[in-house]
Order: structure tokens, then C-alpha cells, then sequence
């Protein structure tokens, strides 16, 4: 038979006070995320060199929607602290594999 679970503290509500540490970690952070999703798809579509290619085209276009999104999306976090370690583990686990796979030139 378990233990029943302690109960949890509750969790603290969403708010604006944190707003500007929130949109710095957007707004750095999620140009850095965006840059490397877009450099994510460069090297899975095997783009190259060829930056005026229909994918080259795509992958740099791809920066907006996402820099847009974790713009838009970073008042979800609950604290400015949450916000800069959730966006740099998105970054670190994004541009492990472009690193990785040699994507930052020849």
C-alpha cells in the first residue's frame, strides 16, 4: 500500500510583474532559438550553400514565425527565471545537433 502524497504548494498564478525579465529572454533567447531551428533545417534538407534555393528561401524565412512565437508565448512562463532556463535548454538541445553536424560553415 503507498503513502498518500503530501499535499502540493500551490502553484503561484500568472501574472505581468515579470514581464520585462520574460520579454529579454524572448527576445535574446529566442532570436538565438530561432537561428538555430532555421540552421536545424538548412543541414536536415540538405540545403548547402544554396541560400536563393527554394529551402534556402525557407529556412531563412523560418526565423520570423518562430522568434514570433517565443515572443508571444513567453508571458505563459510563471517567473523571468523560468523563462531564461526553459528557452536555454530549447537552445541547447536545437544547437547540439547543428554544432554537431558541422553546420556553422566550412
Amino acid at each position: 500500500m503507498r503513502a498518500p502524497l503530501a499535499p502540493r504548494a500551490p502553484r503561484r498564478p500568472l501574472s505581468s510583474r515579470d514581464w520585462f525579465g520574460k520579454t529579454a529572454a524572448a527576445f535574446i533567447l529566442g532570436f538565438t532559438l530561432a537561428l538555430g531551428c532555421a540552421g536545424l533545417f538548412r543541414i536536415a534538407a540538405g540545403v548547402g550553400d544554396a541560400y536563393f534555393s527554394t529551402k534556402g528561401q525557407f529556412a531563412m524565412w523560418l526565423m520570423a514565425p518562430v522568434w514570433a512565437l517565443t515572443l508571444s508565448f513567453c508571458f505563459l512562463f510563471r517567473s523571468s527565471l523560468r523563462a531564461w532556463l526553459w528557452l536555454a535548454a530549447a537552445n541547447l538541445l536545437v544547437w547540439a545537433p547543428v554544432l554537431l553536424m558541422g553546420g556553422l560553415g566550412s
